[in-house]
């Protein structure tokens, strides 16, 4: 199954020092996800301070226990939407 997990910093709650001291370990967290296949992709939004990333996992648990590993889920400095998602119906056959 594949989900969008669309990523908000909680900005209002943390101050900048505790996210910056988190953040080389949250991105060694994502590309660790990458390398084992459950992250496929990942941006940076432009509206806030956040990211979506595309994920692939069997199931929404694996996929939100998956982002538990990682430094700024699992301190609750982000809030986030994860979205099931499927192949566009318009290009299949």
């Amino acid at each position: 199954m594949q989900f969008i997990a669309v990523v908000r910093r909680m900005t209002e709650s943390f101050s900048k020092d505790a996210f910056d001291a988190l953040l080389d370990a949250e991105a060694d967290g994502v590309r660790r996800l990458y390398y084992e296949g459950i992250v496929r992709n990942a941006w940076s939004r432009e509206d806030v301070l956040g990211a979506c990333l595309l994920m692939e996992a069997d199931s929404r648990e694996h996929a939100e226990s998956s982002l538990m590993t990682l430094p700024l889920f699992h301190h609750k400095m982000v809030e986030y939407q994860l979205v099931p998602v499927r192949g566009y119906r318009g290009f299949c056959p």
